[in-house]
């Protein structure tokens, strides 16, 4: 065994053990109870980022959990094809080369997208496999293959037969640069200094006077149809019914009233272009106005815009400025800073477009999943996520999917040249069923990318065919996710299960705070604090990295601040464990069994005992933070046990008694039987290194997976466990004394112990293992404390004060050095305290940075509290 810990070595030789051998391949036939997860299936075009890296790992960590806990577990893995992004890669790389998809046809450019996708689409599996995700890699799904072609095929056809899709024409979001439409959800709202320009609309009757109208769209002016006031508002009432001269075009529209119109915007009248703006759509709609087009989908000016025709939006509204300027029309411009909707994809900021599309009627699915959560059947943790979820459902509009793109699924709709008949069929049509002719044209629209991941629960598993995937896993367990896609992905699974298989796709969602960097601040390129996860693996071990997640991650779904100083801290956790590993293996010649047996108990020591206990209520309080899904508190739990108790504790001890040569044999034994539960309590967290050390272990030649968490049930001697609490609290007090008087290692120190009879009887037998804790020399036990303390340093603990006698030049060592840092604490703190009263400082600084500047207060007046307490002993 190696005198290092070579992370790269180790994780891939066991990540090559795991895929060799289809450890994690789940078994329909297991009489095991199921439990099932469906990984949020990354795109395609993805790598591993920081958010990926810590959604897959709370879901592997509840899965390794859940095997140990005697489960059979299904974690379904796969990657989404991500249409407009997918296109938009292969696009790029055509256009390197001097081609467009339209030179190449819809045929040949998929098989170009295709053939992309095979030798680039398995970078984010891999990556996810080097993480240690312990997928069931045997069905990896992706959501353009065979299988959920066909369910989606069958979703699309059903939710038709059930009037819940249908062809429409409705204003949409449109991004001129991908020349297709997007769901609401796909528009990202950025905040934007703009121009507002005030307007004068001339009356017919009297062109004399005007109405002023505010708008940010003089572009749009060609395509007005109408001028609305709000009824209720008292300075446009005898206006209502009067006519206007649009501006430009010379149309002479009527104002009409709608409550819909903001009255604290602009000056209150609002300008209705139901072609370009979705609350002028819907009023059109109600007032029977016509509908014009001033800007097409290629984001060019159309012919009703006269001499800017075939402009460019942005050039045409600068030209639109300039002749409102110059016919007298354009009154005023101000400064404006609003929100203003981008393509998700490509960042184009988005059209409204009046098109023909096909929609899911949203609302009736949406009720089903409201219910789903009001009634518990489906619960969030945290659970204040449901609030937005709700909130979103509740207002939940029809659901755009048709997309105007190449690569994806491609709608199931022909329509009929002779008699416009539409056909919706899992199955190419051969003639049209009303009037029998052949000849008929299938859609050119493919789906929503997220109408296919919206089945991904059930499709994944063979839906519609009753495959033994669904029977054994679906509904699924638990959905891991992050709080950014509850409306694009959750809710919709939710409705779509609901509306096509009769269950909930899933029992408890998990929602997870997103990854910052250690000020707080949201990663991104352009600042520079972005951390590459595949970067960590490399510098330390993937290991380390899912074990600083999971103790990063907190149970209310707050963001994560993480850096990667603190994943050093992981990762000389996993050389702790290396050593430790090394030291056990050093006696495996001494091994016999992992079995212990009443005979042993009886004989043990008390630190034999204690070790035993711990590992008790620590498998106990483990499983209770998972099933909480408390990762953080589950993963510091086991770390303090490892660390702490097993290894600078009872590995301590264990030492003396090899030494000497006391209950040596026995103390082997337990320190084996508490490795192997220790590497099984650690591994959810850190994967490879705990598969490497137990496969290293005697009798352990299968994979630590097949292990169950195994809670020790024999009755243990109570009054060894007094003695045991005893020898610690000495102990840590004499160190800690030592430690903060800076005593020499060469001092001979004669320690004054002081407790109680019934505790001294207790720690008289535990003596010499004190000595070697914390090598002193003739300590004496006393049941009072002296009553000259002068050079007298004190530590007390719940039952037990130590004394420790300090030589006069350690006294004015401590005395000087405890003084210097004293002054420089009380001066730290004082800047720290003028800091947050100064009202500059707390109205100007970021939130976080008040709070860490809080926090570096507390902790500074609690260090000078402990110096003064110091200072009192030496004066």
């Amino acid at each position: 065994m190696d005198k290092t810990y070579q992370h790269n070595i180790t994780e891939q030789k066991v990540l090559n053990f795991w895929l060799e051998n289809h450890i994690y391949h789940a078994d329909v036939n297991s009489d095991k109870k199921a439990f099932s997860i469906v990984i949020p299936p990354p795109n395609v075009t993805g790598s591993l980022h920081l958010g990926h890296a810590l959604d897959d790992t709370l879901q592997d960590i509840i899965c390794r959990y859940k095997r140990l806990r005697g489960y059979e577990v299904l974690w379904l893995p796969g990657t989404d094809h991500a249409g407009i992004a997918t296109q938009n890669v292969v696009e790029k790389m055509l256009q390197k080369k001097g081609i467009t998809r339209h030179q190449l046809g819809r045929e040949k450019f998929v098989e170009k997208v295709w053939e992309w996708k095979e030798q680039y689409g398995q970078r984010i599996i891999n990556q996810l496999k080097s993480l240690g995700a312990s997928c069931d890699w045997d069905r990896e799904r992706f959501t353009m293959d065979e299988v959920l072609s066909k369910s989606v095929k069958k979703a699309f056809v059903t939710l038709y037969n059930m009037g819940l899709i249908y062809k429409g024409t409705r204003i949409i979001n449109w991004c001129p640069r991908c020349s297709t439409a997007l769901a609401d959800l796909e528009v990202e709202h950025e905040e934007k200094e703009d121009k507002l320009y005030f307007v004068r609309y001339r009356f017919f009757e009297n062109p004399d006077q005007f109405i002023t109208i505010a708008t940010t769209r003089p572009e749009t002016i060609f395509a007005d149809t109408a001028v609305a006031v709000n009824p209720k508002d008292e300075r446009y009432k005898s206006l209502i019914g009067k006519k206007v001269i649009v501006p430009m075009s010379e149309r002479v529209v009527e104002i009409i009233c709608d409550e819909r119109v903001e009255t604290d915007f602009g000056t209150g009248v609002l300008k209705i272009t139901p072609g370009h703006d979705p609350t002028d759509f819907e009023i059109g709609l109600d007032h029977n106005l016509e509908v014009l087009i001033a800007i097409n989908s290629d984001g060019k000016m159309t012919e009703i815009a006269g001499e800017l025709r075939g402009l460019d939006r942005e050039i045409a509204r600068k030209k639109s400025v300039d002749i409102l300027r110059k016919i007298g029309s354009l009154e005023k411009v101000e400064d404006l800073k609003h929100t203003v909707g981008h393509c998700y994809r490509c960042k184009t900021v988005i059209e409204p477009y009046v098109s023909e599309q096909w929609f899911v009627k949203s609302a009736p699915l949406a009720k089903k999943a409201i219910d789903a959560v009001k009634s518990d059947i489906i619960q969030f943790f945290p659970e204040r996520w449901e609030k937005i979820y709700f909130d979103w459902l509740e207002n939940i509009k029809d659901w755009c999917i048709s997309r105007q793109i190449w690569w994806g699924h491609r709608i199931p709709a022909w329509y009929c040249n002779n008699c416009n008949e539409i056909i919706v069929s899992e199955d190419e049509p051969k003639k049209c069923p009303k009037c029998n002719s052949s000849d008929l044209r299938q859609d050119e629209d493919v789906l929503d990318t997220w109408f296919s991941s919206s089945l991904w629960p059930f499709s994944t598993m063979g839906w519609p065919d009753n495959t033994p995937e669904l029977k054994k896993f679906f509904p699924t367990s638990v959905l891991v996710t992050g709080f950014d896609i509850i409306y694009f992905w959750v809710a919709r699974m939710i409705m779509m299960s609901i509306a096509l298989t009769g269950k909930e796709p899933f029992k408890n969602v998990i929602i997870h705070g997103l990854v910052r960097d250690s000020q707080g601040r949201k990663m991104s390129k352009s600042v520079g604090n972005v951390i590459d996860p595949m970067d960590i693996i490399e510098e330390s071990g993937a290991d380390a990295l899912r074990f600083s997640l999971a103790s990063l991650s907190n149970p209310a779904g707050q963001d994560i601040k993480m850096s990667k100083e603190k994943v050093k801290g992981a990762r000389n956790f996993a050389n702790k464990l290396w050593n430790t590993a090394r030291f056990v293996l050093g006696y495996e010649k001494y091994f016999t069994n992992y079995n212990i047996s009443i005979e042993d108990i009886n004989d043990m020591e008390p630190e034999d005992i204690w070790i035993l206990s711990r590992s008790i209520s620590v498998i106990k309080n483990l499983c209770q933070k998972l099933d909480e899904y408390n990762f953080s508190a589950a993963s510091t739990e086991v770390y303090n046990f490892i660390w702490d108790e097993f290894c600078d504790w009872y590995i301590e001890l264990t030492k003396f008694r090899i030494n000497n040569n006391f209950k040596s044999v026995l103390a082997i034994k337990v320190l084996f039987y508490v490795f192997k539960q220790s590497l099984i309590m650690l591994h959810p967290f850190m994967p490879f290194i705990t598969e490497d050390l137990y496969r290293r272990l005697p009798e352990n030649k299968g994979s630590i997976t097949f292990e169950t968490l195994k809670k020790f049930d024999y009755p243990l001697n109570l009054e060894k466990l007094k003695n045991m609490n005893a020898l610690i609290e000495a102990t840590k007090c004499t160190r800690k004394l030592r430690s903060e008087y800076k005593v020499a290692p060469n001092h001979i120190t004669e320690p004054i112990l002081v407790m109680s009879d019934d505790i001294k009887s207790n720690f008289i037998s535990e003596m010499e293992k004190y000595c070697f804790l914390t090598k002193s020399e003739n300590p004496k036990i006393s049941s009072e404390i002296p009553t000259n303390l002068k050079g007298y340093a004190i530590e007390r603990d719940s039952s037990i004060t130590v004394l420790l006698y300090l030589k006069k030049e350690e006294q004015e060592r401590s005395r000087e050095l405890i003084e210097k840092n004293l002054q420089k604490l009380l001066k730290e703190s004082e800047i720290s305290e003028q800091r947050l009263s100064d009202p500059n400082f707390l109205n100007s600084a970021p939130k976080e940075v008040i709070e860490s500047e809080k926090e570096k207060l507390d902790n500074q007046k609690k260090s000078i509290e402990i110096l003064e307490r110091k200072l009192s002993f030496l004066k």
